[in-house]
């Protein structure tokens, strides 16, 4: 006897034939990215995220091909977060937020060599917070001499001598030291590069004390350093990071972007990242609240390993800060300020911040270095401390090449290649999602970066209207 007909479907209808078996989503807190291609629409806001468990790190990778809506979707994310409350900081190299920023009622903090602008990356806190404790300083103090390090490195070409990072610590040591001036007048004093450059070249008789030798010894030991760390304060990198923070430049607005474009050709533009970076950093540490508690379904506060720990008020731990660094390869390029991202990035939780890196290709994180190598595995740690992953479309010779590192299986790997602009593969976790991202009409000014290439172009089929901060 012959049994029924078989029954064909669609994959549209295929939710409805088998409720059970489609993806339930995240939920509909958060900002409004686009459409869920396999349910309805697709929420995301990795703050609620963490609290609820679903993931355990708030940190974001933004991999995709030029013109597949990559930066379209950094962009709007960032601009329906602040119906949120949320405040960002990005790190742009091409130039390319002024627009978001401008619709945002501020400017851009644009660096140019000999410019008019200057950051301190010494800086120990942002104008207006509080004054440090003891072991704040000390804190600051091994920040400030573990970034010098890596900047060093990263212009040497090759890791610090011990004797190179011993004169290089108790040279950031001297000139952390407060002044009576600044005590005197209630503020504090941060160390500026060139401070840094004149102790190493000049280390004063405690300094060489300190390491049983000699003061001429002590500069021996610290001139290559020094000599490296000049060209930001007197070579060609200078004006920009080579003097205290110019007056009016500060972290209180809610969207901060440092425009770096002047540099974007430049072989130090990893350099100049990361100085911008620690500026950044600086301002996180000192006044940002941690990430709200991760809590179980029955309100259980979990604790960063996912076990229980106690119950912990939400409403007294708001995270709420996006820091974008873009075009982050430029960082990841460099051993030594691979480093120290990667330890910024670990402290998204602690300091309250999501961070997002944005890259063109895969390979930008596979080829940070050859297999094995701690280069490599910084790359794949980097992505260790993204649980959440958005790929747009890649060319079929980069997944293949690097699709391992983001857990792509087979099936998400053939279809990486194929996806259409507009449309990424979002890994959450262990969950995935085909979303497409879409644009209402007051954000095509905002996004548009071929405005000559393609004068008029559409904004996306489909436009849903986005309520704008």
């Amino acid at each position: 006897m012959a049994g029924p007909p078989a029954h064909e479907t669609t994959t549209r209808h295929l939710a409805a034939a088998y409720p059970f078996a489609a993806e339930p989503g995240l939920g509909r807190r958060g900002v409004l990215v686009g459409r869920d291609l396999l349910g309805s629409t697709f929420s995301y806001d990795p703050f609620d995220l963490y609290r609820r468990g679903l993931i355990t790190n708030p940190n974001m990778v933004v991999l995709g091909q030029i013109g597949r809506g990559k930066s379209a979707f950094v962009k709007t994310y960032l601009w329906r977060q602040a119906a949120f409350g949320r405040r960002a900081w990005v790190i742009d190299p091409k130039g390319e937020y002024g627009p978001l920023a401008r619709a945002w009622g501020v400017e851009p903090v644009a660096l140019r060599p000999g410019g008019s602008v200057r950051l301190n990356p010494l800086d120990a806190l942002s104008p207006g917070q509080r004054t440090l404790g003891a072991a704040d300083h000390d804190e600051s103090t091994r920040r400030r001499a573990e970034l010098l390090s890596a900047l060093a490195s990263a212009s040497l070409g090759r890791g610090l001598l011990p004797t190179e990072r011993s004169a290089l610590d108790l040279a950031v040591a001297e000139v952390s030291v407060d002044t009576d001036a600044a005590r005197a007048g209630g503020r504090r004093a941060s160390p500026t590069l060139p401070a840094v450059v004149g102790a190493l070249l000049a280390p004063s008789a405690d300094a060489a004390r300190a390491v049983g030798t000699d003061v001429a010894g002590l500069a021996a030991d610290g001139r290559h350093v020094a000599l490296e760390l000049r060209r930001l304060v007197a070579g060609d990198l200078q004006g920009m990071f080579d003097g205290p923070t110019s007056a009016g430049v500060s972290l209180e607005a809610p969207l901060v972007v440092l425009d770096l474009s002047a540099m974007y050709h430049s072989p130090a533009l990893g350099i100049l990242m990361t100085c911008a970076a620690a500026w950044l950093h600086a301002g996180i540490g000192a006044g940002s609240a941690p990430v709200p508690a991760r809590r179980r379904a029955d309100g259980e506060r979990l604790d960063d390993d996912g076990c229980a720990g106690g119950h912990e008020d939400d409403d007294t731990a708001r995270g709420g800060l996006i820091v974008v660094v873009d075009e982050a390869w430029a960082i990841l390029a460099d051993l030594s300020v691979a480093r120290w991202l990667q330890s910024s990035w670990k402290l998204a939780r602690a300091w309250g911040v999501a961070n997002v890196a944005v890259l063109h290709r895969l390979s930008d994180l596979d080829s940070a270095g050859s297999a094995g190598s701690e280069q490599a595995g910084l790359a794949q740690g980097l992505l260790a401390d993204s649980e959440t992953r958005v790929v747009y479309a890649q060319a079929p010779g980069e997944v293949d090449h690097a699709g391992g590192l983001l857990g792509l299986s087979s099936t998400e790997a053939e279809l990486v290649p194929h996806l259409r602009r507009g449309v990424a593969l979002w890994k959450v976790a262990a969950r995935s999602f085909l979303v497409e991202h879409r644009l209402s009409p007051l954000e095509g000014p905002l996004v548009d970066t071929d405005a000559r290439m393609d004068e008029g172009a559409a904004t996306g089929a489909g436009q849903i209207a986005v309520g704008a901060p």
